[in-house]
């Protein structure tokens, strides 16, 4: 599939009225647990749009360059208000944090195993393991608040245990600083993996930062409050790999394909017959902006757009699913590590001075006080162990005991 040799339509033939807005959520009793990643994915993909083109616009003096930024940037405000409807009335702030957890998780995964550039990868990698110890975390939450356990929401296609305990994910931000990609040279998959990744962690991260004042307990506000902030790091850490020295107008157009892209991913992967009709008319609405933004390339900056996108074929298509062995692989190989500026150390390997050392003294002082570790002691108090969902033992020894938290493993 080329987007580029298809026929755009009119931009502005694809406004919505009301009635066709708010028309459909899927039911969170039957629905296929990568439908809700899904979801969750293309809504984090167009609010990147949306304010990318917000800021584009606010470091643009053309007006008539920004009008058309600001028709197209309507209909994907509209793609993304009628994408975060699809989620019901009845699904809680805990259910849903699952799935953006399982999404951080599988997605992760499955850019990392198809990344070539090492330096991505590690990146990929080294946060996956984080992810997947955050929704151990909220697991044991709603576990304990809500009587649901989380493994029937992810549909047992992922693993729910400790990884590299949360309190150790806190680091100095210069840490997470990292080499950013060439536009020039990287292969297409990465600098579509770059772009995929930063916008769907910025999604979890909102998404994070926006709930905590309205969760209704004090230990799931300061859930949200800390892993919010890892999410942050996260942020921080993938968009560094982005390349600073595209233009604006070759960002506009890398931002268009990368939609392009996952819409007609989603389109082929979905099982909602609703929710793919809805990727398949998006994946339409994108191709129009995609044209547009090729447009402007030309009009503006006097390029084609193969000088940015030589090859306008899509690589391999995005498919979400299980990654329970390849995860398993790495947490048991790095979850000792940690972010040391451009790259990453063993952490018994760092100078006792130190930025993530110093830092950990500064956040982490009272063990006790960190709500992550603190909130897992209490549950195992009350219950007598942990919740997890594991097809086996921990491939770590010093994870497999149900009975305390480790709070040492790639920190001390």
């Amino acid at each position: 599939m080329n987007p580029f040799n298809e026929k755009p339509a009119q931009i502005f033939d694809a406004i919505q009225n009301w009635e066709n807005l708010y028309d459909y959520s899927y039911d969170k009793n039957t629905v296929d647990p990568y439908t809700k990643t899904r979801v969750i994915l293309m809504s984090g993909t167009e609010y990147e749009a949306n304010w990318f083109s917000h800021q584009f616009a606010r470091n643009c003096d053309n007006n008539d360059l920004k009008r058309e930024l600001a028709l197209s940037r309507y209909i994907e405000k509209q793609q993304q208000k009628k994408i975060s409807t699809l989620r019901p009335i009845n699904e809680t702030i805990l259910e849903t944090t699952i799935s953006y957890e399982q999404l951080a998780i599988d997605l992760t995964a499955v850019l990392a195993q198809r990344e070539p550039d090492i330096n991505v990868k590690s990146a990929l990698d080294f946060a996956l393991l984080e992810d997947f110890d955050h929704l151990y975390r909220y697991s044991n939450l709603i576990e304990l608040e809500q009587g649901v356990h989380a493994e029937n929401l992810v549909g047992k296609y992922t693993e729910i245990m400790p990884g590299r305990p949360t309190i150790s994910h806190h680091r100095h931000p210069y840490d997470n600083v990292k080499n950013h990609i060439s536009s020039k040279i990287a292969s297409p998959i990465t600098k579509l993996n770059v772009s995929i990744i930063t916008a769907a962690e910025q999604q979890t991260m909102n998404y994070y930062m926006n709930i905590v004042g309205f969760y209704k307990s004090d230990i799931g506000r300061k859930m949200y409050q800390e892993i919010g902030l890892v999410e942050e790091e996260h942020v921080t850490q993938y968009e560094s790999l982005m390349d600073p020295n595209m233009t604006w107008l070759e960002n506009l157009l890398c931002h268009e394909y990368t939609e392009c892209y996952l819409y007609y991913s989603c389109f082929e992967d979905e099982t909602d017959e609703k929710i793919k009709k809805l990727w398949e008319q998006y994946f339409m609405q994108e191709v129009s902006h995609l044209h547009k933004a090729a447009e402007l390339l030309k009009i503006y900056e006097k390029k084609d757009w193969q000088e940015v996108i030589p090859d306008g074929n899509f690589p391999k298509l995005l498919k979400l699913g299980p990654n329970i062995e390849y995860i398993r692989k790495i947490l048991k190989n790095t979850a000792n590590n940690t972010s040391d500026r451009e790259g990453y150390s063993k952490v018994d390997m760092l100078q006792k001075s130190s930025d993530f050392f110093k830092f950990q003294e500064k956040i982490n002082n009272n063990v006790k006080n960190v709500p992550s570790h603190n909130f897992i002691e209490s549950y195992i108090d009350k219950k007598g162990k942990d919740y997890r969902y594991e097809t086996k033992l921990n491939p770590l020894h010093k994870l497999q005991d149900k009975t305390k938290d480790n709070y040492k493993i790639g920190r001390k």
